[in-house]
This record gives structure tokens, sequence and C-alpha cells, in this order.
């Protein structure tokens, strides 16, 4: 009896460590999915990001018309294998709006002096719409330290077949900023966002949800801050330039090119086939710009897959 209730003993201890352990596993396991904000100092100008995960690097570059909080949805799934950082562009969301150089490859370059001082030496970098082409200029100007890089639904300035996307007259926004676009906006940040939400999804109603809408609208309408996102568009000729010299030499790490077929998911992929060395093109169907909003499932499916 006394033997009996000795191994009774044990076994019961053995089940407590034993579920100690595994509650503490899940703990850490949720711990490292939680989504925290941080802000780092680099080249004068404060970035702020957001993180979570362990692992490998990945770098998720937000577009325009939205920020860093555009990746929420997916940073948790993200996290269950790597560090995720999401830091909003320099200019946008709660990074300040620098002095200077609001263009792709400069703000790819004080991104990437945000990898140096958080310790990562070697990142997959991901970019949507405008954070696509901060993305790129990051793969091509440190491509020893992208391990993989993921372009989401826009285009490259200055590679062939740009030009009958930037001069497309329906797309009127590109050249729309200054001061007379600023008096006309102000007050009206909202409809004019809308613009971009709706416009630009294969179905408005399954575009950005209202909650996004509200915050997004609000981060913009901030003072400077309309025309500090301008700025990344009054860009695009330096862009141009920018990527006309840095694509003479191809990209050699693996790239995932992936669009809506209602969108630019065709022409994107056909650039960075001339570009790059090894890509592989994914077309959502029924899919408009905001891949991410409109077709989350298979969007995320992509990205996991390919990451």
């Amino acid at each position: 009896m006394e033997r009996t209730f000795h191994g009774l003993a044990k076994i019961a201890a053995f089940s407590v460590v034993s579920l100690c352990g595994l509650f503490m596993a899940a703990s850490a396991s949720a711990e490292d999915r939680t989504i925290a904000s941080h802000t780092e100092e680099v080249d004068g100008v404060r970035l702020q990001y957001l993180t979570a995960g362990r692992g490998p690097a990945v770098i998720l570059l937000h577009g325009y018309a939205e920020t860093s909080r555009m990746w929420k949805p997916i940073i948790p799934v993200l996290a269950e294998r790597f560090t995720v950082i999401a830091p909003d562009l320099p200019g946008i969301g709660d990074s300040a709006i620098p002095p200077n150089g609001s263009d792709m490859k400069t703000a790819a370059i004080r991104i990437h002096g945000l990898a140096r001082k958080l310790g990562i030496e070697k990142a997959r970098v991901v970019g949507h719409d405008i954070g696509l082409m901060v993305a790129y200029a990051y793969a091509a100007q440190f491509p020893a330290e992208t391990e993989k890089l993921v372009v989401m639904d826009a285009f490259l300035p200055g590679v062939s077949g740009w030009e009958g996307v930037y001069n497309n007259p329906g797309l009127w926004h590109f050249r729309f900023h200054g001061p007379t676009p600023e008096a006309l906006v102000r007050g009206r940040e909202r409809l004019y966002f809308d613009y971009y939400w709706n416009e630009f999804a294969a179905d408005k109603n399954r575009s950005l949800p209202e909650a996004d809408r509200e915050a997004y609208t609000a981060a913009y309408a901030r003072s400077g801050r309309m025309n500090a996102g301008w700025a990344y568009f009054e860009s695009f000729p330096q862009a141009a330039k920018d990527f006309a010299q840095l694509s003479q030499t191809k990209l050699n790490m693996p790239v995932l090119a992936i669009g809506g077929e209602k969108s630019l998911g065709v022409v994107l992929g056909e650039q960075m086939m001339l570009v790059a060395s090894d890509v592989t093109v994914v077309v959502l169907k029924d899919a408009g710009h905001w891949i991410l909003e409109e077709k989350p499932k298979e969007t995320t499916e992509a990205l996991v897959k390919f990451l």
C-alpha cells in the first residue's frame, strides 16, 4: 500500500511538473506573439516600429494610405517562426518627418540603419505599395544582408513597364501634391482616402474595415503628415533614376512578386523578372490592390510558404 502511495505521488508530481512546463511554454509562445511598439533614432530621425516573435528577422514595410498597423493581422502568424519588425516609414504614422531624403533609396537606408541598431545582420524584407519600392531599394543596396524579398502589388519606377502605370491619367494621385492639393484635402481626408480604399479594390465592400480607415485617416490628417506622405509620390522621378541604376545588377536572392489580378499583379511580376534571377510570381484572382485585406487567407499562405 505504501509503495503504491509513493508511486501515485511520483506520478502526480511528474504530472504537475509537466503541466507547468506546458503552461510556461504556452505562455512564452503567446508572449512571443504579443505585438510591442518601440521607437529608435536612426540618422537623426525617430522611427516607430512594431515587433514580435523570435527567430530569423522579417521586416514588413507598409504602403501609402496605411501605416505599420496594416500588418497587425499577420504579425502573430509570422511571429511563430520569425522576429518581426514592422516600422512606420519615415514621415508616416508615428515615425518622425525627416528634414530631407523622403525618397525610396534614403528610406531604405534608414530602415537598414534601424535593422542594424536592433542587431539584425540579415533579414527577409517584405513591402506593399510604396513600401515595395523601399523594400526593393533595401535589397538592391544591401543584397548580402537580404535573405529573401517580397514585393506586393505596385511597380518599380525606372524599370521597363513603369511609364504606363505612372502616366495613366486614371492614377492622378501620383502628381497630386503641393499647397493647393493640401488645401483641398484638409478637412476632407476621409473622402480623399476612401478613393484609394474603394477604387483600388476589386470590391470596395471587401476592402479595408472601418476601424482601419478611421485610424489611417487620423494618422495622415495630423499636421504635416499629408505632405510627408506625398513626398514619396513626389520622389518617383528620382526613384526612377535610382532604380534604373540599381537594376543593372540583378538580385540573386529569392523574390516573391504577389499582386491582384485586377491591379498590378501581372505588371509587377514582369518587372521583377527583369531585375531578379529567382522570381516566383503569384497573381491573386478577383483581387485588387489591397491584397492582404481583400484576400487575407491566400496572401498570408503565400507569404508564410515563401518566407
